[in-house]
């Protein structure tokens, strides 16, 4: 716990706030002892890997060095062995004692601040009727965290005191101000009003930096989480909450466990360390749109992807949750018309004609054609390896608004090995407008 006295109450006053924030204590260091073992000053590490030393001799200076550090620890403790290494755990500079924080210390976004507030009375008479309110004050709102208008405090005593503890989940950053107030009859019967200010500030404890990159029909999200604090966090959860009609997944690399630890590691999962002042770790999410059909979700322009959930604990256990802002992909602009390759035959034969199933989709809410599919040349001048077999131009009719249709071309392989289908082109012949040529498709053309 750790008191703040910011703001101090006037002498006119019988009572007066005291706070202390509730937190977990920290371990005691001791920086400035660097601890030694005496054998070390007569005889480095080289000593136990040197054949011409006799075993008998290490053996003896060991079995001394533990008799000092056990038997006779407690009986000959003297400012002048203070450095000496009297067990293993002194190596670390750690005695073992837990550290109260003596002010407020560092308090992060995600975390939930506890106090415990203490109102005494410092004079000689009673205090009675003792309304007593607690609130936090922010830059954008004032939070009510305890009020007794209906239950006042009956009488606090000369000399006594009346404890509660408040707690608040800190959700913006900035300064804040815990607000104490009082409202109670002195020992001259007149009412009195106290108020006392406590003020702290918020800061960021980690922040996320993403980049969306998008591939044929999958989005990869990589989050890159970065520890701002003091001390390392232990990450317990980071999942990715998709939006509507996305699904995704995350991308980790393959981890080769024992069979003798496969068991151990299903049940008990290790939280994921990124260390102080900076240290950093990356995320990897395939994203996928879980509907075929329809537009996509967009806000401003953007397409929505989803929000990271982030929750974490320090080295002692205390912990904070924080969760992103929408993370927008790639802006994407609405197509009316989606043409798909349905199906393409797993064996395609030289110089056989063969079938490609495609599917067009109208994604607009208005009836859209008829079309008329062609195979365009591009910029390419070379002849076309994979062609249409037959008629150069297919006709389709009308598509109703959100509605589809599935058809047939009838194509030919003029060259072994893999070859590209390219070029398929729909045009409105209503319209006059030609929309944006199929994607390449491989194909493996072979010999009979």
């Amino acid at each position: 716990m750790s008191a703040q006295n910011a703001g101090t109450s006037p002498s006119n006053h019988s009572l007066a706030f005291r706070v202390m924030r509730l937190c977990r204590p920290s371990f005691q260091s001791e920086d400035a002892v660097l601890r030694l073992d005496p054998f070390d000053l007569l005889a480095g590490e080289d000593l136990f890997e040197d054949p011409r030393v006799s075993s008998a001799v290490i053996d003896d200076a060991i079995w001394r060095q533990t008799y000092s550090a056990g038997e006779g620890a407690g009986e000959d403790f003297s400012f002048r062995n203070r450095f000496q290494i009297r067990n293993p755990s002194d190596a670390i500079a750690l005695p073992g004692f837990l550290i109260l924080p003596q002010s407020f210390g560092a308090i992060y976004l995600g975390e939930t601040f506890c106090s415990y507030i203490s109102i005494n009375n410092s004079s000689k008479f009673e205090a009675r009727d003792v309304i007593i309110k607690a609130e936090i004050q922010t830059e954008r709102q004032r939070l009510l965290l305890l009020d007794t208008s209906k239950s006042p405090v009956e009488s606090i005593r000369s000399g006594g005191r009346y404890d509660f503890i408040v707690e608040h989940d800190v959700k913006e950053l900035g300064p804040h101000t815990l607000v104490c107030t009082a409202l109670y009859n002195d020992g001259e019967g007149e009412r009195k009003y106290l108020p006392q200010f406590f003020k702290f500030v918020v800061a960021n404890p980690l922040s996320v930096r993403t980049k969306v990159r998008t591939v044929k029909e999958c989005t990869y999200l990589e989050a890159t989480i970065e520890n701002h604090t003091k001390s390392n966090l232990y990450m317990d959860q980071v999942e990715f909450e998709p939006a509507q009609h996305w699904c995704a997944s995350i991308l980790k690399a393959d981890e080769h466990i024992l069979d003798s630890n496969a068991q151990t590691s299903n049940l008990f999962r290790l939280p994921l360390l990124i260390r102080a002042g900076g240290g950093t770790f990356n995320y990897l999410y395939q994203l996928r749109q879980s509907l075929q059909e329809g537009g996509l979700l967009k806000v401003g322009g953007s397409n929505i992807l989803g929000k990271l959930q982030i929750t974490w604990r320090t080295n002692l256990g205390e912990s904070g949750r924080l969760q992103t802002q929408q993370i927008l992909g790639t802006p994407l602009v609405q197509k009316d018309i989606d043409l798909q390759v349905v199906e393409v035959p797993a064996t395609i034969i030289l110089e056989r004609p063969f079938s490609v199933r495609l599917k067009l989709t109208n994604q607009s809410e208005r009836i859209i054609g008829p079309f008329e599919v062609t195979i365009s040349q591009g910029s390419s001048s070379l002849p076309k390896v994979v062609m249409v077999n037959g008629i150069q131009k297919l006709e389709l009719a009308p598509l109703e608004a959100l509605n589809s249709t599935e058809f047939s071309l009838n194509m030919i392989a003029t060259r072994l090995g893999v070859q590209k289908i390219s070029g398929i082109t729909i045009y409105d012949t209503r319209e006059k407008r030609a929309y944006d040529p199929l994607p390449d498709v491989e194909i493996f053309v072979d010999s009979e």
